[in-house]
């Protein structure tokens, strides 16, 4: 199993839904590097499930412990390992069901990987509660970043076919954080839509999916690398990791399929002194490489495969049919709750691609 990802930067999560704690190790970061546990505490609170009815009735405090590499507010360079105890697990609900495979689940493929060794309770390593280890650690990435200017947002394009401002609205690409709930969006006014759509779905024992857009403004031009390591190839990497995400695209994306050339290409021009692009088709990058411009893309989340209708599966157990009516607590919609896990894994992925280019130092001094 592969736990850890990163070059110069790593990341390594670990844990299960119903184990006794998940966690991250996190190393590669200067020492002496602010950690701040309000700004934590705020990101872990905007993935936290509030039993509303929008997300799962699981609710838990999600308190982050650290055990090593911060001391005093500050990391002292060594490998940062933090925990969040799993205070809330009900593993009697999924007895009834622990034979069944749940469609759209990794239960098969588990099971046809580690032959039946895994842990099953709650989706084990496989839950979205695992994405709460990355959003600790991604957060302090996040605030790297934005002691040198670099700032990662991550707000909700389309959720259930309600869609939110287009990125070009927001004036100078300054976007606003929510200030309540944890529905990411650049227009606040689209989200009693979005609500209603996913309770609607909750209602009828099912659930929606949606679409998240991240952009990443402050960026210099010269990160990345021209093949395996390419800006996409390192953030698409990172985003597939998270549970449920079936799709990405960068700049215009899929659409540059329909177009020409002349259409899709981003003209070079000269910007306040600085060469620059008129338009941003490409996302930020070429050649897979940044070129100055903010690197934008798109993922498509999957609706929330724990639904409550009657579905047909198989018993694994005894090789036969069988009618699956799915136990426990489950999100009608994770969309909202996963713009900060992308968020946060994204700011790790690309504070990964700037210390490859100008190293550990220039997390603590931003000189490049």
């Amino acid at each position: 199993m592969k736990n850890t990802f990163g070059n110069a930067v790593s990341l390594t999560i670990f844990g299960e839904s119903h184990g006794a704690a998940i966690g991250a190790v996190l190393d590669g970061l200067a020492a002496g590097l602010p950690v701040e546990s309000d700004y934590i505490v705020a990101r872990m609170e905007r993935r936290r499930a509030r039993g509303d009815g929008l997300s799962t009735a699981r609710i838990e405090p999600d308190k982050v412990e650290f055990l090593s590499g911060v001391v005093n507010g500050h990391t002292t360079g060594t490998a940062i390992a933090l925990t969040i105890a799993n205070t809330n697990t009900r593993s009697g609900d999924y007895a009834k069901t622990a034979d069944l495979l749940r469609p759209g689940h990794a239960d098969y493929t588990a099971y046809a990987k580690y032959e039946g060794w895994q842990d099953v309770r709650g989706g084990g390593h496989f839950s979205g509660r695992v994405t709460a280890a990355a959003v600790a650690a991604g957060s302090i990435c996040e605030r790297v970043l934005a002691g040198h200017g670099i700032r990662v947002y991550t707000h909700i394009a389309r959720l259930a076919g309600v869609e939110d401002a287009p990125l070009s609205s927001a004036a100078g690409l300054v976007c606003p954080e929510p200030e309540n709930g944890h529905f990411a969006l650049l227009d606040p006014s689209r989200e009693a839509a979005m609500q209603q759509a996913v309770r609607a779905a909750a209602a009828e024992g099912d659930s929606v999916g949606g679409v998240l857009e991240t952009i990443v403004t402050g960026l210099p031009a010269g990160v990345g690398e021209p093949w395996f390591d390419s800006v996409e190839s390192e953030l698409a990497h990172i985003a597939f990791a998270i549970p449920a995400v079936k799709g990405i695209e960068f700049g215009m994306g899929f659409a540059m399929a329909d177009q020409r050339g002349s259409c899709a290409n981003d003209a070079f021009c000269m910007r306040e002194g600085k060469i620059a692009t008129a338009t941003n088709h490409n996302g930020g990058v070429n050649g897979g490489i940044t070129n100055g411009m903010p690197v934008v893309f798109r993922t498509a989340v999957k609706p929330t495969p724990s639904i409550y209708k009657t579905q047909q599966t198989v018993d694994y157990v005894n090789r036969r049919e069988a009618e699956l009516n799915i136990q426990g607590r489950h999100d009608p919609c994770i969309v909202a709750r996963a713009a900060v896990v992308q968020n946060s894994l994204t700011a790790f992925g690309v504070l990964d691609l700037l210390t490859q280019r100008y190293g550990t130092l220039w997390q603590k001094h931003g000189e490049v």
